[in-house]
C-alpha cells in the first residue's frame, strides 16, 4: 500500500501513537488472560485494567473511576445511552440539528421520530440556539438532551458547558458525544456532563475501543450476560486496547492541547486565508468557534469527487464529509442545517489535520488546490 505523504482526514481516524502501540503490543503479549478469572495472572490483568480506569479518571477530572465504562467506541456507547434514556425518561429527546448519525439514528429508533426535537443551529456558525433550547425546557416536555461537543464535519464547537448547566437547572439528564473533542482540546471538565462518550481511534488510541461516562449510582446496562465493567457492560474486556487508549490520551494531553490549538489553529487559518483570497471558496462554519484542525470548504465549481481524485493522485488524503456516510450519496444533515442546498453539498471538502500538521503542510495543500482549479477550468 502506498504511503500518503499528506494526511488531512484526522477527524475520520488517527494513526496509533507510538506509546499506545507499544503499550498495546506489550499488553497483548502479557495480559491475554481473562480478567474475570480467579488465578493470579488474570488478577494482574484485571488490576491493570482498573489502573487504566483510574488514570483515565484523572485525565478527565473525575473523582469516581467506576463511572467509566470501557466500550468498543462511541457508536456503541451512544446507542446504549440513548436506549437507556428512552426507557427511563418521559417526554421528548432534544438533540442538536448537527448530531452524528449514530446519535440521530439512535434517537429516532429508541424514542421514535415523533419524540425527537431537533435544536436548530445558526447557519453561519453551526452553534445551537441556546435560547430555543431553554424555551423548550421551560414550555414543553423535554425529558433528556444530547448535544455533541465538537462537530465531525465542520469542527463547530458547541457550548456543552452551558448546556450541561442548563440541563442541571431543569433537572434533565444531559448526554454529550465528545468523540471529536477529546484528544484535540483538554478533556478536563467533561465529567460535569451526566453522560459522555468517546472513541480511542480519534486520538491515536486504536480502533474498536472507547468509553462512556455514566451518572453516579445510575443503574445502567449497556449489555447483559455477565458482570464485567461493574455489571454495566457484559463481555470479556479488551484489556490491551483499553490500556493503550488511556496511554494515547495521556500522551496527547501532555502535548499541552491549549497550546497545540493555538499554534495549529493559526496554520489552518493561514491556509483558509490563502485559498479564500485566490479562489471563490467559502468556509462552512468559519464565523463561529471551531476545532483548530478542521476546515470544511465549499469549492467554487465541479463536484468534490473530481477534486478528491486529483488530490489523491498528488498523495493527499481528504474527505468529502463524514466518513460514516461516505459513499452513500445521501444529503448531509449537518450541511443541510448549515444552509447548504443539495448541489452545494456535492462541492464540499472536509480537511482535518493532526497534532503535527504544520503550516507548510496546509500551504502545500493550498498549492495543490490552485493547480487543480486550473486543471478543471482548462482541461487539456
Amino acid at each position: 500500500m502506498r504511503e500518503l505523504t499528506r494526511y488531512f482526514d484526522w477527524n475520520a481516524t488517527t494513526p496509533m501513537l507510538e506509546p499506545a502501540l507499544k503499550m498495546w503490543t506489550e499488553a497483548t503479549h502479557s495480559l491475554w488472560h481473562n480478567p474475570s478469572s480467579l488465578y493470579a495472572e488474570a488478577g494482574y490483568a484485571k488490576q491493570r485494567l482498573e489502573d487504566a480506569r483510574e488514570d483515565l479518571a484523572d485525565v478527565i477530572g473525575l473523582d469516581d473511576p467506576e463511572r467509566i465504562v470501557f466500550t468498543s467506541g462511541a457508536t456503541e456507547a451512544n446507542n446504549a445511552v440513548i436506549r437507556h434514556l428512552s426507557q427511563n425518561v418521559s417526554g421528548r429527546f432534544a438533540i442538536s440539528a448537527t448530531e452524528h448519525p449514530c446519535v440521530e439514528a439512535s434517537a429516532e429508533t429508541y424514542f421514535g421520530k415523533e419524540r425527537v426535537f431537533s435544536i436548530p443551529v445558526h447557519p453561519e456558525t453551526g452553534v445551537i440556539d441556546l435560547g430555543r433550547l431553554r424555551d423548550e425546557l421551560e414550555t414543553s416536555t423535554v425529558g433528556a438532551v444530547s448535544v455533541m461537543a465538537a462537530n465531525n464535519e465542520t469542527g463547530t464547537l458547541q457550548p456543552w458547558q452551558d448546556v450541561a448547566e442548563l440541563c442541571r437547572e431543569y433537572g434533565v439528564p444531559f448526554h454529550c458525544d465528545a468523540a471529536q473533542w477529546i484528544g484535540k482540546l483538554p478533556a478536563d471538565g467533561l465529567s460535569q456532563c451526566d453522560w459522555f462518550t468517546a472513541s480511542g481511534h480519534k486520538f491515536g488510541g486504536g480502533r474498536g475501543v472507547g468509553f462512556l461516562l455514566v451518572p453516579q449510582d445510575e443503574e445502567f446496562h449497556a449489555s447483559v450476560g455477565g458482570p464485567q465493567e461493574h455489571g454495566r457492560r457484559a463481555g470479556t474486556e479488551n484489556v490491551a486496547s483499553a490500556i493503550a487508549m488511556v496511554e494515547a490520551l495521556e500522551t496527547v494531553e501532555e502535548y499541552g492541547l491549549s497550546n497545540v490549538a493555538e499554534l495549529r489553529g493559526k496554520a489552518r487559518d493561514v491556509f483558509e486565508n490563502a485559498v479564500c483570497s485566490k479562489l471563490d471558496i467559502r468556509t462552512i462554519g468559519g464565523n463561529g468557534p471551531r476545532l483548530w484542525n478542521t476546515s470544511m470548504i465549499l469549492l467554487p465549481h465541479t463536484r468534490n469527487l473530481k477534486w478528491l481524485t486529483r488530490l489523491s493522485r498528488r498523495k493527499f488524503a481528504v474527505s468529502t464529509g463524514s466518513a460514516c456516510s461516505a459513499g452513500k450519496g445521501n444529503p448531509s444533515k449537518v450541511m443541510e442545517a448549515m444552509g447548504l442546498d443539495h448541489e452545494e453539498m456535492g462541492r464540499v471538502l472536509r480537511l482535518s489535520g493532526g497534532w503535527e500538521t504544520t503550516e507548510e503542510d496546509w500551504l502545500t495543500l493550498a498549492d495543490a488546490l490552485f493547480e487543480i482549479e486550473e486543471e478543471l477550468r482548462n482541461p487539456q
